[in-house]
């Protein structure tokens, strides 16, 4: 019985997939039969995995249809977080999604899904991606400040959903959590932001979070043990379709 995550399928059966940069190379060709061979491969009935956002760029349950067939084709019990490009997904109707898909799949958003004696713990979460502006060097030396701001009050709110999160879990007795964002936990000039503290204040195992696609981005958060906890990046093409065991 075994934990798996992965994220950024971006499922288009029904819809145009927005390819632009990144999401073009090579590693995206046929991404679909290949991550579901390995899931086949590697995930038993008995397993766990949990799909860290962008499932969909289906705008509408109606445009997701077929997404949603091919992620309930997935072995194992599914858990799914929010993604910024899952527009079928109003954050205040999880609840809602977890009554319509009962016993299929659960949709992980002001609650907690429980594992063992661990309980997993996630919302969307938030950084600011720039615009950056680069002197002839490529370095940082200054940013668009309005959109810094924008960012923040976006990190507040994604930062006061995933206290619920933890606020259940806790309720409920649990001690063991891994927490999950699909957004990294901190952008390229951050060494911590809401999210890392948070994960260190309610004491958090590992922390799995997922958005940076292509060689230039897998390196924009962090990876590896920061103070007593394991980062990890679940990104699909990072991963080139192969879920994680995270326990």
């Amino acid at each position: 019985m075994s934990l798996f995550a992965i994220g950024d399928l971006h499922l288009h059966f029904q819809s145009e997939l927005k390819a632009h940069g990144q999401l073009t190379a090579s590693v995206w060709k046929n991404h679909e039969e290949r991550f579901l061979k390995n899931c086949r491969r590697m995930i038993g009935p008995e397993d766990t995995l949990l799909l860290a956002g962008d499932h969909s760029w289906g705008r509408n349950m109606a445009e997701c249809e077929k997404d949603f067939e091919y992620i309930l084709s997935l072995p194992g019990r599914k858990i799914l977080l929010r993604g910024n490009h899952d527009m079928f997904w109003d954050a205040k109707k999880t609840a809602a999604l977890n009554e319509r898909f009962a016993g299929k799949l659960f949709f992980l958003q002001n609650n907690y899904a429980a594992y063992q004696d661990f309980a997993l713990v996630g919302t969307k979460g938030f950084t600011f991606e720039g615009p950056f502006y680069l002197d002839r060097k490529r370095r940082v030396v200054g940013w668009d400040e309005e959109e810094a701001a924008r960012a923040a009050k976006l990190v507040e709110r994604e930062a006061e959903r995933l206290r619920v999160s933890f606020e259940a879990a806790k309720r409920d007795g649990y001690k063991k959590l891994i927490m999950f964002l699909h957004y990294p936990p901190t952008n390229i000039l951050e060494k911590d932001s809401a999210f890392t503290r948070m994960a260190e204040e309610y004491g958090a195992q590992q922390v799995i979070y997922a958005h940076c696609h292509g060689q230039s981005r897998f390196h924009d958060s962090i990876l590896g043990v920061k103070n007593g906890i394991r980062y990890s990046l679940v990104s699909g093409d990072y991963l080139e379709w192969t879920p994680m065991k995270v326990i």
